[in-house]
C-alpha cells in the first residue's frame, strides 16, 4: 500500500485526514484520525505500597473509567517531561523514578495515536491533583492495593497492559 495524497479535512480539537492510497493497481480513499502521541504511567506510591490511578469521564467510551495516569505530549515536549507533568497535574505527585515499559499504537487501523507507557515510582503527594481546570478536567484519585489493581476490571487498554506487565513482574 502506498499513500499518494494526504489532505486535512477537519481541523478542530482533533484533526482528520483523507488519504488517497494505492494497492495492487487500485486507488481508494481512507480516513485517518490524527490523535498525536500520548504518555501513560502506572504509578506506584512506594511509601504506601499502593497504586495511584485516576477516575474520570472519557468521551470515547462515554463513561467514567478508572485508568492509569495519561495525557498527550505537548508540542516540543519530551515524553519523559510530559508524563511527569501529567502525574503532577492529575494526582499531585513528583516522580522519584521513571521506567519506560512499552510504546504501542492504540488503534492503528485508523488513528495515528501512539502511547508511551511508563512505570513511575512516587513517594509524596504535594498537591491535590485533580487535573487542569482550563482543560475541563475533573479527575478523582483512586488508590488501590496490588491485589485490587490486579483484580480491577477495566476496558482501558493501557491499564490492562499495565496490569499484565505488573503480573509478569511478580513471577
Amino acid at each position: 500500500m502506498q499513500i499518494k495524497n494526504k489532505q486535512k479535512v477537519y481541523d478542530g480539537y482533533f484533526k482528520m485526514y483523507e488519504l488517497t492510497v494505492e494497492q495492487d493497481g487500485h486507488t481508494f480513499k481512507r480516513e485517518q484520525f490524527d490523535r498525536g502521541t500520548a504518555v501513560a504511567a502506572l504509578v506506584h506510591d512506594t511509601e504506601k505500597d499502593s497504586f495511584i490511578l485516576t477516575k474520570q469521564f472519557r468521551i470515547g467510551s462515554e463513561s467514567e473509567l478508572i485508568e492509569v495516569v495519561a495525557g498527550m505530549i505537548d508540542e516540543g515536549e519530551a515524553p519523559e517531561v510530559s508524563i511527569r507533568r501529567e502525574i503532577e497535574e492529575e494526582i499531585g505527585y513528583h516522580v522519584d523514578q521513571l521506567e519506560h515499559l512499552y510504546t504501542f499504537f492504540s488503534s492503528p487501523g485508523g488513528t495515528t495515536e501512539k502511547v508511551l507507557l511508563y512505570f513511575a515510582e512516587v513517594s509524596k503527594q504535594h498537591t491535590d491533583g485533580g487535573g487542569k481546570a482550563d482543560e475541563h478536567e475533573k479527575i478523582e484519585i483512586v488508590e488501590l492495593s496490588a491485589k485490587e489493581f490486579l483484580e480491577l476490571q477495566t476496558p482501558d487498554a493501557k491499564t490492562i497492559i499495565s496490569q499484565l506487565w505488573f503480573k509478569l513482574k511478580q513471577k
